[in-house]
């Protein structure tokens, strides 16, 4: 069963906290998924990545479908598909139930800034409760 950790956003920064789990993740020798919601998301993200911290280096790939990204210990996708063979996915957008199984440590936010996104965000730590995920606030 996948250990499931919610990371309080209480401002739209979800950026930064991708890339600070993703260096997190890799030093520890981890191979990381990072999800997003389309393929401008994955750019910016992409372009993010290589500039948000001047002192570190996180080698990654944006899998548009027209690169092979088997090699690169950080992905950043739109689909529900693991290229990398990564135990730890950052969901920067849900995935389903099903997908989730398939990783170690999954990474989820509490989007807490706004009345709408808090909810939804309950309602997924309600939701991996029932299955038995045993989801955690992340301190």
């Amino acid at each position: 069963m996948p250990t499931v950790e919610f990371v309080r956003l209480r401002k739209p920064e979800k950026a930064k906290h991708l890339a600070e789990l993703a260096e997190e993740f890799f030093q520890a020798g981890e191979r990381v998924l990072i999800t997003v919601q389309d393929a401008n998301q994955g750019v910016t993200l992409d372009r993010f990545l290589w500039s948000w911290n001047k002192g570190s280096f996180l080698p990654h790939a944006f899998d548009n479908g027209s690169v092979d990204c088997f090699a690169d210990p950080i992905v950043i996708c739109v689909d529900e598909r693991s290229c990398n063979g990564a135990t730890v996915l950052i969901m920067g957008k849900p995935c389903s139930l099903d997908f989730m199984r398939n990783f170690t440590q999954i990474i989820d936010f509490a989007e807490l800034y706004d009345d709408a996104l808090a909810e939804t965000s309950r309602a997924r730590f309600r939701k991996y409760q029932e299955v038995g995920f045993a989801p955690r606030m992340r301190e």
